[in-house]
């Protein structure tokens, strides 16, 4: 465990801490390349000065697009050292929805990784509000364009450093865009208590211990992947940085830096254990393993848990809006038999700092066994979403988030899901949401109904599917629709496979398309599959 100091009231404290108490341990690594916390914080300092230099100002936003890097790490604490706010952009986007996120937030800065340039270059077209790109990376940045590090040691050479205000714990720090049931990405605003309330949940949770080697390969656009950033800093860990998810990159990054946690989704557990190569590598150091996003089926677990004998499992479940923790499965209930195996089902109780219960449709607690919809409150629930006062109204009601999912508690306080309130699809630990889809293919001149649902799928957990009814005399191919709706959102979104009906899509008394219906066929017989 890290020393007693006292939690820190801004997630800076947490890069100051390590630079002082760990100044000469590893702390970032990247591309064979590797940085002590003093000299990480150095560099997010001058990197805070850049921001500065560029008009950034308290309260201003600065957006990251690019794949993991040591940059990206950085940006989760160079704003906030200026009292800023950063707003990871998922790469997986189509140009539309980028530009979508940004108009909303308005950044005064976009920080771009060579992959990305083009991207950029788009976004800039739209978005007058932007008035600086800089590319991140070792390239000679593009005209227009200054340069990430050629900046950064320009300012360290020099000691030339903004002054540093960070700003209160009540204050937002970050903001992540999630899908949303109306069809356009909702901003989830973090606060510093929020991240803080998080990590000093996570950290006695799967019984982290100072110094450790940590792995981060799932995307930092999501929390999932970036609240690893704080819990590994809160330890004076050693970071090491996969730009994106290679099964064999993987293995050897886990051999070679004898790493211990990593914090990966399904999909990925399978694809480790599918490569040929897998025995092939000393894996003994790992020492923790969390899986969440999407439920692990009984026999995909029971291969884990053969592979990596000396490892502690855990699930999580949780959501952007709770920083991301909301309950969790420890390892000892990951176990295929004996009294403790009963709880395999179970995401897990409630962690520390939540609460939580299930509702009626008027908020009344429902009692023991009962199903309803999950509400939470704590430290770690967000403050809003991003210039939606109305949708925070709604899903802040009463001082409980109301996080649209289903499930029930057995007497011991075990939660166990029953589906998804808002019909979302779970995708290879990415959320999509039907409607989003449903308004593209709507758009299509050859489609008269259309409904998007989940259907089951070896690797992935869930794929996307349409049902769709075509205009009277109107032609168009499987192929052909899921073409139209990659030239309009994020290619995970779209559909893998479509069904047409001659018949219309069936719909409830009240005119709501009956999904349960249209999954039926799909899912029969399943259940059971998954835990």
């Amino acid at each position: 465990m890290s020393s007693s100091k006292s939690s820190p009231t801004v997630i800076c404290d947490l890069l100051f801490n390590a630079a002082k108490q760990w100044p000469d341990q590893p702390a970032v690594t990247f591309q064979g390349k590797t940085r002590t916390w003093q000299q990480t914080l150095q560099r997010c300092h001058a990197a805070a000065t850049l921001l500065k230099n560029a008009g950034v100002a308290k309260g201003d936003r600065v957006a990251f697009l690019g794949v993991n890097s040591n940059a990206c790490f950085e940006s989760y604490f160079s704003p906030a050292l200026i009292g800023a706010i950063i707003v990871p952009i998922n790469y997986r986007l189509s140009v539309r929805e980028m530009v979508e996120c940004v108009e909303d937030c308005t950044p005064r800065v976009l920080l771009v990784d060579p992959n990305f340039i083009q991207q950029a270059e788009e976004i800039r077209q739209h978005c007058k509000n932007l008035k600086a790109v800089i590319a991140c990376g070792e390239q000679t940045p593009p005209q227009g364009m200054s340069g990430y590090e050629e900046s950064i040691e320009e300012f360290t050479a020099a000691d030339a450093l903004c002054e540093i205000s960070p700003g209160q714990d009540d204050e937002t720090v970050m903001i992540f865009y999630t899908g949303g049931t109306t069809g356009r990405s909702k901003g989830v605003m973090l606060s510093h208590r929020n991240c803080q309330s998080n990590t000093d949940c996570s950290i006695p949770l799967y019984r982290m211990q100072e110094g450790w080697n940590f792995i981060i390969l799932g995307p930092l656009f999501h929390l999932a992947a970036g609240a690893r950033v704080f819990s590994c800093t809160a330890l004076g860990g050693h970071a090491v940085i996969l730009p994106k998810f290679d099964v064999k990159d993987v293995l050897q990054t886990i051999q070679q830096y004898q790493i211990n946690s990593a914090t990966l989704v399904p999909t990925m557990f399978q694809m480790l254990l599918d490569y040929a190569g897998f025995g092939n590598y000393d894996l003994s150091s790992l020492k923790m393993l969390a899986f969440g996003a999407a439920p692990m089926s009984v026999a995909l677990l029971n291969r884990v848990i053969r592979a990596f004998p000396d490892a502690e499992i855990f699930q999580t479940f949780g959501m952007t809006e709770a920083s991301p923790i909301l309950t969790s499965l420890d390892s000892r209930y990951h176990v295929l038999e004996g009294p403790n195996s009963t709880k395999l089902g179970s995401v897990g109780r409630a962690v520390e700092h939540v609460d939580l219960i299930i509702a009626d449709e008027q908020d009344r607690e429902l009692p023991t066994g009962q199903t309803g919809q999950i509400l939470a409150r704590g430290d770690n629930i967000m403050t809003g979403y991003w210039h939606s006062p109305e949708l925070t109204a709604a899903a802040l009601k009463g001082g409980w988030y109301h996080t649209g999912d289903a499930g029930y508690l057995d007497d011991e306080g075990f939660l166990f899901l029953e589906g998804r309130v808002k019909d979302m699809i779970v995708s290879g630990g990415e959320n999509v949401y039907p409607i989003e889809v449903e308004n593209v293919l709507a758009a299509h001149f050859a489609i008269r109904e259309c409904a998007v649902i989940g259907i089951p799928h070896e690797t992935w957990g869930e794929a996307v599917h349409a049902i769709v009814v075509l205009e009277d005399n109107a032609q168009c191919s499987e192929q052909e629709l899921i073409s139209f709706c990659k030239d309009q959102i994020a290619h995970y979104k779209c559909p893998v496979s479509v069904t047409f009906r001659d018949e219309p899509i069936p719909l409830s008394p009240i005119n709501k398309i009956l999904k349960t219906e249209l999954r039926k066929p799909f899912w029969e017989g399943r259940s059971s599959e998954l835990v």
